[in-house]
């Protein structure tokens, strides 16, 4: 969040930078089953962001340390490629990386059934190829479908949008210049089916009116991204549901 007001992210009518109203959300394409060597995979391309995610396992938990009695342990590793945006990253994990990591698994565990398999480990390696803004949304979303092209036993699918405030308005799904020079942004992770909230950030300020709509647009958006899920993983299964 840059907060630069003199950046004029959308007009007098309403309509936005990239031809987009305030309630739009960027196009979605996913597709699952794109890493033969996983158990499952899947590929979300949000706007500009491109996120692959790839499922192994329940294998057995190694080192024995990091095994729970009761429970598979969820181990999730998100990374943007060095050449996923215009200023080269340097390889390896950094401390965002982690942060993401931790959140991701948190949002995850809420909806995997872990008890399942316990003393296992189920990892999901989530890589970023191009970053525009919302990677770890793409990223929740992308390792959901994952999960469920793997066969792994969820209550639920954790679909993730951010939703902010640019030049005093709130918008839906904030795209790269949204995102660097808006006011506020809040990414949240919500349950398709019930509606359940299971992660939530806020950066900026929202009023409680603000943040309403915010939520609202966020809430919104879960359908239909839901719907391109289940279609991406019915072509992945031959079209069985």
């Amino acid at each position: 969040m840059g907060g630069y007001g003199d950046v004029q992210m959308i007009d007098e009518n309403g309509i936005r930078m990239d031809g987009r109203t305030a309630g739009d959300i960027r196009p979605v394409l996913i597709n699952a089953g794109i890493i033969p060597v996983a158990d499952g995979s899947a590929e979300v391309i949000w706007g500009n962001n491109h996120v692959v995610a790839a499922v192994y396992g329940p294998m057995e938990a190694h080192p024995r340390k990091i095994q729970k009695q009761d429970r598979a342990v969820l181990d999730v590793r998100y990374n943007m490629a060095p050449f996923s945006t215009t200023d080269r990253i340097r390889p390896g994990f950094n401390r965002r990386s982690r942060e993401i990591s931790k959140v991701t698994a948190e949002a995850l565990e809420s909806v995997v059934l872990t008890e399942l398999y316990p003393r296992s480990k189920i990892r999901v390696e989530i890589e970023v190829l191009t970053a525009e803004a919302g990677t770890r949304c793409a990223g929740i979303t992308a390792a959901s479908v994952a999960l469920a092209d793997a066969g792994i036993p969820m209550t639920d699918m954790v679909i993730s949008v951010a939703s902010g405030k640019i030049n005093g308005v709130v918008v839906c799904d904030l795209n790269k210049e949204e995102d660097n020079y808006g006011e506020a942004d809040l990414p949240m992770g919500v349950c398709a089916n019930s509606g359940e909230l299971v992660f939530l950030q806020m950066d900026g300020d929202l009023s409680p009116e603000e943040f309403q709509v915010a939520w609202d647009y966020n809430m919104g958006a879960i359908a239909p991204v839901h719907e391109i899920m289940i279609e991406a993983l019915k072509r992945s299964n031959g079209g069985d549901e």
